[in-house]
């Protein structure tokens, strides 16, 4: 068994029957979480998922996310979480860089890729865009909600790709509509066995498997406890995706190795997220600037009574405005945070009284901030670089899941020697490469600025325009194409698009190009057709 469930074990003993995962109107205890645990390993083993095995989980923010990953961690398998709304294009690649023994997926997508009789069904069809004029707007409701229709035809590509490769196995798990498939595949040949791998973008756009052994993440977890004081009777309220390293680092480690409690939400609404929060006095609430933003407007906003609440602003920069709007209606100070898929938590600023900061590195974390030449910087723009004990030792990259030990972002096999470092790779020194910019005043506090390469930020991910502008330059009928990054009041950052067209076409027809082959969050929202860019 891996240290997840050996956590669950100790956290089952200790609190017994206290409350360990609430969802809606529902909850679980210590001793009932591990009991259903208990029952989803003995099927999985029945299916022949066993030690070292790497299994996706292509769930959202619900009960049996936790539960199948810690049957999972009984087993010895390493948990891949994977985005239900991931696009046909961009899994095909993440299948690629982590080969999976297994895939667990949700109802309405399974559902939507095979049926009974074991055919692959066709997929939906994408969202309908709204006109106005020469530009069209794609509704933001439809790219949310695992069950979009994006969602489903992400899982319809799934189901053509199990057909292809054989699956062993593929039935439903016991008393759910879930589906576990079962593949012929054998795992890479890595340097570690990893407890867990979490997915992001290196700076290309392409998926980058981040591998996680048991050392750094209990550095991880240790380093987000000490900074965070969170204990035992901490209330945890995980609205951000589990399977994002962010709610998995802040969220479900936490969690486990506290024995606290969490509240899953799986509807990312400010309205829902607000009544959780009053409801049931949550005291840390990892977020996004947007998300807070959202609260600060809502009619029913007011002074809250928790003590100590920690409630953390990252994946994008948190504005002044926004922090200083919170705290005039919540009485809460938003602590900014500096947050990695490769490093887990950098940096927090404790105090909540500098929002354009995120603060002094944890504990037990070095930052540093240099210049092209490598020499460290004070007060001065740089390239960001981090060490610690929670950084990632091995990452793979769709191209080469057979190379071993070569560093954060492994591509060594395909990319010429290089005098210096590359963006999402380690020295040797230790020192990663975040692809960041920053800066480091005199007291050591972390402000960033931006990022080296063309990779933005979009609800919390990372999105590289170039791999948006390729994939609008793909479409026959554009001749050129112009990704840029948004930011609307309402809506927050969305991607929009300027295009020179080769011949007449729509909008929709090229927001349906891109939607088959990319990302929701990826999909530009709207598009605007010039002469020249």
């Amino acid at each position: 068994m891996t240290l997840l469930y050996q956590w669950l074990q100790r956290a089952a003993r200790v609190q017994g029957n206290n409350k360990a995962l609430v969802y809606r109107d529902n909850y679980l205890s210590w001793r009932g979480l591990l009991h259903r645990v208990d029952r989803r390993a003995q099927e999985f083993k029945a299916m022949g998922i066993r030690d070292g095995a790497w299994v996706g989980l292509m769930l959202g923010n619900v009960p049996d996310f936790v539960i199948l990953a810690l049957a999972l961690s009984k087993l010895d398998a390493a948990i891949v979480p994977i985005d239900p709304t991931t696009g046909a294009r961009e899994l095909e690649l993440m299948l690629t860089a982590a080969p999976l023994r297994a895939l667990v997926t949700r109802p309405r997508g399974s559902e939507g890729s095979i049926t009974a009789s074991g055919q692959t069904a066709p997929p939906p069809t994408a969202p309908t865009p709204r006109n106005r004029g020469n530009r069209t707007t794609v509704p933001p409701a439809a790219f949310g909600g695992s069950g979009g229709a994006l969602a489903a035809a992400a899982q319809a590509a799934l189901g053509t790709s199990a057909v292809e490769a054989g699956a062993e196995v593929r039935r439903r798990l016991q008393g759910t509509l879930l589906t576990c498939s079962v593949f012929k595949r054998d795992t890479p040949d890595v340097d570690i066995d990893p407890i867990a791998i979490l997915f992001t973008a290196d700076s290309l756009g392409d998926p980058k498997a981040v591998l996680r052994s048991d050392k750094n993440t209990i550095a991880a977890v240790d380093h987000a406890v000490a900074m965070l004081e969170l204990t035992t009777a901490s209330r945890i309220l995980v609205a951000v995706p589990l399977f994002h390293a962010y709610g998995w680092d802040l969220g479900l480690l936490p969690t486990l190795k506290l024995g606290a409690t969490m509240y899953l939400e799986e509807e990312l609404s400010a309205r829902r997220v607000g009544k959780l929060v009053r409801e049931h006095d949550i005291d840390v609430l990892p977020g996004t600037p947007q998300m807070y933003a959202e609260l600060a407007r809502l009619p029913t906003a007011k002074k809250l009574e928790v003590t100590d609440a920690r409630f953390i602003a990252a994946g994008s920069r948190l504005e002044d405005a926004v922090a200083e709007d919170f705290f005039d209606k919540y009485g809460v100070r938003l602590l900014s945070c500096y947050h990695s898929t490769e490093a887990a938590t950098v940096a927090i600023d404790r105090t909540g009284k500098s929002p354009t900061s995120v603060g002094k590195a944890l504990p037990g974390v070095d930052v540093r901030v240099t210049g092209a030449d490598s020499k460290p910087v004070i007060n001065k723009d740089g390239i960001l670089w981090v060490r610690s004990k929670a950084l990632s030792p091995i990452s793979l990259g769709p191209y080469d899941v057979e190379t071993k030990g070569k560093g954060a972002n492994g591509r060594a096999a395909k990319t010429p020697a290089r005098t210096t470092t590359s963006i999402g790779s380690v020295d040797k020194q230790g020192w990663f490469r975040t692809g960041d910019r920053g800066k480091l005043d005199k007291t050591g506090r972390l402000f960033l600025a931006g990022r080296e390469d063309d990779v933005v930020k979009v609800e919390g991910k990372r999105v590289a325009l170039g791999e948006v502008e390729g994939c609008l330059e793909s479409f026959p009928k554009v001749k050129q194409a112009q990704a840029m990054v948004i930011t609307d009041p309402l809506a927050g950052a969305m991607v929009v698009a300027r295009v020179v067209a080769k011949s007449h076409c729509g909008a929709e027809e090229i927001i349906d190009h891109c939607a088959r082959n990319l990302a929701p969050y990826k999909v530009p929202r709207r598009i605007e057709f010039c002469d020249v860019i």
